[in-house]
């Protein structure tokens, strides 16, 4: 009896022991679960706050506001002046004119002529054709136009300019830093919104550049990806899951497809190569070879989400419709589908985020190429966001660094906005039971 009184306390005080090491454990594995969160929002907040400060000054552009006197002598001598004549006009002098004038140099002395003129960019007397065009009854006016600054010019108004940088090894001289200042000083050079960003296309020439064409092209892109992967993916997986029959060939399918899930991009883009374009002839860098090949490389994701979802519906929902009269494709699309969307969608956002961010198969089905002009149709020559963000990563000017940011940060919007709008009709179509 005095044993089992002396070690009952000693049980006790064993058992509270047990139990505080048990709940110390638990601390622990919370405690490291929380400092591995941290740990990954921390390293996604140093990732964005880089590109956002590498990348917001490319949605700004420096350019001259000039008073433009559009000379009826540039445009011939019929009046009014034909289309031919407004072509063929020397907008470059009217340009080159007008920044003399807003900064004080003399057109006679030819140095200081031609280092003023470098100031501005090559696409100005583009601008200026534009405006013509729009209007011709602006010719023999003097009119206000903002024309887009050189590269370098921008570069400095940016403060990425080095002005202790020794003179014979700068881009901008002494001189054309004093004309700058000035015009600075003055309002007729200042930072705009750039809209150019958004709306130009390829580009040797970083205020030129932009990202319409690639935009376009990842549009028509993953517009060909979702009607093509998504009917097929969704019907392969409904077979595999409720029709197909279990026996060899049915496992080696679904051994192969879930292989194909994790095979390198790029053999997808070397199928896309040896298939569409030098059997069947589709056009090289064409939008249409580029969703096609994307499409190949999404359906494999699409087809393991939607079995997932698809075998998730309780079976009694299948019995139910069966017991009513219901023939088993009519419970499959009139009951499992619809309950099984939320899981499709979840499959769809997978394959198309990985889709869009793709750059090896597009590299190797020619999607690089050099693209000025927008497509009209998927079978015009465009390229895509994520090749425009490598192209321009590998540009060596310096204006190019902070577009490739920008091209970023607009590629990340996009994949935002579908992300939302899908997860957006999966909670539309969630189903709880």
């Amino acid at each position: 009896m005095t044993t089992d009184l002396q070690s009952s306390p000693r049980m006790r005080h064993a058992t509270q022991a047990l139990i505080k090491k048990r709940y110390a454990a638990e601390r622990r594995f919370r405690a490291y679960g929380v400092a591995a969160i941290l740990f990954g929002l921390a390293f996604l907040v140093a990732l964005f706050s880089t590109i956002v400060a590498r990348g917001y000054t490319a949605f700004l552009q420096s350019a001259f506001t000039l008073d433009v006197n559009l000379d009826q002598g540039a445009f011939g001598s019929s009046t009014p002046p034909s289309q031919s004549d407004i072509i063929m006009a020397d907008y470059t002098k009217l340009a080159n004119r007008a920044l003399f004038q807003a900064l004080g140099v003399d057109p006679a002395n030819k140095a200081d002529a031609k280092a003023a003129a470098s100031l501005l960019s090559a696409n100005a007397d583009v601008q200026i054709r534009k405006a013509v065009e729009a209007d011709p009854s602006l010719i023999g006016k003097s009119i206000p136009l903002t024309l887009l600054a050189h590269g370098n010019v921008d570069t400095l108004m940016k403060g990425h300019f080095d002005r202790t940088v020794p003179e014979n090894r700068r881009q901008l001289s002494d001189k054309q830093l004093g004309w700058l200042d000035k015009a600075a000083a003055s309002g007729v050079l200042a930072k705009h919104f750039n809209t150019g960003i958004f709306t130009y296309g390829a580009s040797s020439k970083p205020e030129t550049a932009g990202v319409g064409v690639a935009f376009i092209g990842s549009l028509y892109m993953m517009l060909i990806v979702l009607l093509v992967s998504v009917p097929l993916g969704v019907a392969a997986a409904v077979y595999l899951e409720e029709f197909a029959p279990k026996n060899l060939l049915t496992d080696t399918i679904e051994v192969n497809i879930n292989n194909l899930a994790a095979v390198p991009s790029i053999v997808f883009g070397l199928l896309g190569l040896a298939i569409f374009i030098n059997f069947m002839g589709v056009p090289r860098s064409a939008a249409l070879v580029g969703g096609l090949v994307l499409a190949l490389m999404t359906l494999p994701t699409i087809i393991i989400a939607t079995r997932a979802a698809v075998a998730a519906v309780p079976p009694s929902i299948r019995e139910a419709a069966l017991g009513v009269g219901a023939s088993k494709m009519q419970s499959i699309t009139h009951h499992v589908i619809p309950l099984a969307v939320p899981g499709i969608l979840t499959g769809t956002i997978i394959g198309l985020a990985k889709a869009l961010g793709e750059t090896a198969p597009l590299l190797m089905i020619g999607m690089v190429a050099f693209v000025v002009d927008f497509p009209k149709t998927p079978f015009d020559s465009a390229t895509a966001l994520p090749v425009q963000i490598y192209m321009w990563a590998t540009a060596a000017e310096r204006g190019f660094v902070e577009r490739t940011a920008g091209a970023t940060l607009i590629l990340l919007a996009f994949l935002v906005c579908m992300n939302v709008t899908a997860v957006l009709l999966r909670r539309r179509y969630e189903r709880r039971w």
